[in-house]
């Protein structure tokens, strides 16, 4: 398998980049989040991790600017029903860590909001994939991803929420569910959206 291609960023959109290297130009899918890493770097020499992909009458190339989603793309494939093309979509609707905990908090309903995505693969992709990164079974490239609900944000709103007299289990997994739903939400909004699920 390829591992990484260096070369000129000779154009890039949403979808797809074309690299040159060695006097050839390799046409390379992509993610969105992929792209807001290379939109600034036209014409200069880039780095991009591969996934190869070889069927009977067609050879691609996926590209990704870091480790991290080309395990989570990788992870994604490894699923029955999920195919390259499906993989790209969720990694351009959202990131890795929002993935892993859509995954860990069991959110099937922001999965499915993906185009293309039903609930039934984006139920198969939770069980499938759940364990693996609970327990780390996956690559530590993204099984080392702290759940993004380590902020001070959630820490202040699960103090408040214990001191009311609800147990820490409950109340930790009402927050990563807000949280993989909305990143940013302020320490008041927290309380009061946990508060309608305890």
């Amino acid at each position: 398998m390829y591992e990484y291609i260096i070369g000129r960023l000779v154009a890039v959109n949403p979808a797809e980049a074309v690299i040159e290297t060695g006097g050839f130009g390799y046409r390379i899918y992509i993610t969105v989040n992929t792209f807001s890493h290379l939109q600034k770097s036209s014409g200069e020499t880039v780095k991009m991790y591969l996934y190869h992909q070889v069927r009977e009458d067609d050879e691609s190339f996926f590209g990704f600017a870091d480790t991290r989603e080309r395990e989570a793309f990788l992870l994604l494939i490894s699923v029955s029903g999920v195919g390259p093309a499906a993989a790209r979509m969720i990694l351009s609707s959202m990131t890795v860590d929002e993935l892993r905990n859509a995954i860990l908090t069991e959110n099937a309903a922001r999965i499915k909001s993906v185009k293309g995505i039903g609930l039934k693969t984006a139920q198969r992709i939770i069980v499938d994939l759940k364990d693996k990164l609970a327990k780390g079974g996956a690559s530590d490239v993204l099984a080392g991803f702290e759940v993004q609900s380590n902020s001070a944000e959630r820490e202040e709103a699960a103090v408040a929420l214990v001191s009311l007299g609800f147990a820490k289990p409950a109340v930790e997994k009402a927050l990563d569910h807000i949280l993989a739903e909305n990143p940013g939400e302020t320490v008041e909004n927290l309380i009061k959206k946990a508060l309608k699920i305890l």
